[in-house]
């Protein structure tokens, strides 16, 4: 039987400890074990596109948050495992309210979603009264409860638009998602908050310029949170790239594309663990990290030991106050009902 341990790992900027559970190899019978424990508990197992690729080969479903949430609400399991970050099983608590929902590792959070708190959403809506709220899905449940309307990467631009024009609209946290929803509405009204993902943030314009005058026939597919995003529009504007290679998409919306695309080579604008869905989903294409260090530490806290721990001991349960879940629901509501919340974050 497998035994967990541990490595040091503190947060360097914070001085929190971010130790991974460790100890435990990926093997026959570490997966005999989980799927054990995952029928005794009546859990169904979701993994993140982002997770290590044993955990999402283990796993029952792998996809984008909002997505591998509603599954949850719909499936028949009353436990459901969560790997990802904290805010998304938060939101899988959120649809889910009768559910017991876990998260291998609790202190996996997320810089985006920590970049604006309940607090400051009420400050900004209180210098814009009567603005309407659209936030990302990549946030807490507390500023859920705070929005009016939710979004994805997929579908920001139709809920941005669903909005009287005359309105002002608020769009937080993602300034890189903000900016590209601005840029495509043209709406002057719209105000963003300065807010980033660590990993997409560095994913930088002269990095993605240097990889396609490399590969000049390869598909460039960008996540809209990342920083090169304007660069890469810079990039098929000039000429530098063929104007139908540059895609700007989801999680979702990459391996859709990733099935259509007859590119013998496509540079992925995301975290790395992307790859590996893309990969199997197109195994004749060449799917390449345009940085290959954009792994989320966070993400990868979610280790085989840590799901291990968690069917073991029914640990980190997530729990969500239920006023705060029930007006939250009400915000990620309204967004599946405006245009379609296709492949989600």
């Amino acid at each position: 039987m497998p035994t967990l341990d541990t490595a040091i790992n503190g947060d360097p900027d914070t001085g929190a400890d971010l130790t991974p559970y460790g100890g435990v190899t990926a093997d026959a019978a570490w997966a005999e074990e989980i799927r054990s424990l995952a029928q005794q508990r009546d859990a169904v197992l979701l993994a993140h596109n982002y997770q290590l690729p044993e955990i999402q080969e283990i796993a029952d479903h792998t996809g984008d948050s909002l997505a591998l949430s509603r599954i949850a609400a719909e499936s028949d399991a009353s436990t459901i495992v969560f790997c990802g970050v904290h805010f998304m099983a938060e939101t899988a608590k959120i649809l889910s309210p009768d559910k017991t929902v876990l998260i291998p590792d609790a202190r996996a959070g997320c810089s985006l979603a920590d970049s604006i708190t309940g607090e400051q959403l009420r400050e900004w809506k209180a210098e814009h009264p009567g603005a309407v709220v659209v936030s990302y899905v990549n946030t807490t449940a507390e500023v859920k409860a705070e929005t009016d309307i939710c979004c994805t990467s997929s579908n920001a631009v139709d809920v941005v638009a669903s909005i009287p024009a005359e309105r002002e609209v608020l769009f937080c946290p993602d300034q890189f998602l903000g900016a590209h929803v601005k840029r495509v509405t043209g709406r002057e009204n719209l105000h963003v908050w300065a807010g980033e993902c660590h990993v997409h943030a560095g994913i930088n314009g002269p990095e993605l310029a240097e990889r396609a005058a490399a590969d000049p026939d390869a598909d460039l597919f960008i996540h809209p949170e990342c920083g090169c995003a304007t660069s890469a529009l810079y990039l098929a504007g000039e000429g530098a790239v063929a104007e139908g290679r540059v895609k700007i998409l989801s999680t979702g919306g990459m391996l859709t594309a990733a099935r259509e695309t007859n590119a013998e080579s496509v540079l992925v604008a995301t975290e790395v663990g992307m790859l590996h869905q893309l990969r199997k989903a197109a195994p004749e294409t060449d799917f390449r990290a345009v940085n290959d260090r954009a792994s989320c530490r966070y993400m990868k806290m979610i280790t085989p030991a840590a799901l291990l721990r968690s069917l073991r001991e029914c640990a980190d349960e997530v729990h969500v106050a239920p006023e705060i879940a029930e007006r939250g629901r009400a915000s990620v509501q309204r967004m599946i009902e405006i245009g379609t919340s296709g492949g989600g974050e």
